[in-house]
């Protein structure tokens, strides 16, 4: 069972109210419903009933409250020890380009200062992500994003990350010295899954533009869709962090096409309430030095 729920438990009971516990967490109300409702099928009792207008605690519930005020309480003791010692665990929810590219180096700087810390690092989607991070199931989000999706949240940019058209170095494309939109029509690409953010721009931008295309490939994976670009005909557009090794080596091409509707910030997002860490406040600090 989640510890959030017992945070949210005690909420309501304080407050005798779903909605003003809701608003208190930063949590939608039916977020708050449906974690008091898995709390009491975990028990098989009901804790709360309707007294008039408001809520007030089952027996079954006051009982509960005593020993979820006391499991709270020795939580947080364990956190103030651990907030001194560096140890404890940070969940960072991220994207595959991020977690492979960016990501490794920064996690071993924060382990060899905390040795003790544990990371879990955990890819998903990008709207997964934003909503475990406001459900307080992740520490923080790291994201591509040109724009934070959810305002109840905290957003902080890092720094821009450049997305990059890639090619094999034979594609005709190659010759020219900068690739424009117009060079575009008609071309054959490797696109990553529809829900991309980065797909999801450039195709926008292709048919405002009137600029046909043709998918080839649709792939999860930016080592896929790099090797498939090595072996093909295809263009694709991937963050910079993830091909500048391989166009430093000239197994890719960078065909040198830039459109100011077509880019992203590396975002970092969590929750107003989080309570921090010292060694997730180090890392953060670490992410923010990284703008550089």
């Amino acid at each position: 069972m989640e510890l959030v729920y017992f945070q949210t438990f005690r909420e309501v009971a304080l407050r005798q109210s779903f909605t003003r516990a809701a608003e208190e967490l930063g949590y939608a109300q039916s977020s708050v419903t449906t974690q008091i409702q898995k709390l009491e099928r975990a028990y098989g009792v009901q804790l709360f009933e309707r007294f008039g207008r408001g809520l007030r605690l089952t027996s079954a519930g006051e009982e509960l409250l005593k020993i979820a005020v006391q499991m709270l309480e020795l939580y947080q003791q364990s956190k103030e020890r651990l907030t001194e010692q560096g140890g404890g665990a940070i969940s960072i929810g991220t994207i595959d380009s991020l977690a492979s590219y960016y990501l490794p180096p920064l996690i071993q700087q924060i382990r060899h200062k905390y040795a003790e810390l544990a990371i879990r690092l955990q890819p998903d989607r990008e709207s997964v992500i934003v909503n475990k991070v406001k459900e307080g199931e992740m520490d923080i989000g790291l994201l591509l994003e040109n724009k934070p999706s959810d305002p109840a949240l905290t957003w902080i940019t890092i720094k821009e990350e450049p997305l990059v058209l890639i090619a094999s170095p034979n594609h005709p494309l190659t010759k020219l010295g900068e690739v424009a939109l117009a060079h575009l029509n008609g071309a054959e690409w490797i696109m990553a899954e529809a829900s991309c953010n980065y797909r999801m721009m450039l195709e926008k931008v292709l048919r405002a533009n009137g600029i046909t295309y043709r998918i080839g490939l649709e792939l999860g994976n930016p080592e896929a869709i790099k090797r498939c670009v090595m072996a093909g005909s295809g263009i694709a557009l991937l963050p910079k962090m993830a091909v500048e090794e391989e166009i430093r080596r000239g197994e890719l091409a960078d065909l040198f096409f830039r459109h100011a509707d077509i880019r992203l910030d590396l975002q970092l997002v969590f929750h107003p309430k989080k309570w921090m860490s010292h060694s997730l406040l180090a890392f953060i600090e670490m992410l923010k030095m990284t703008a550089g």
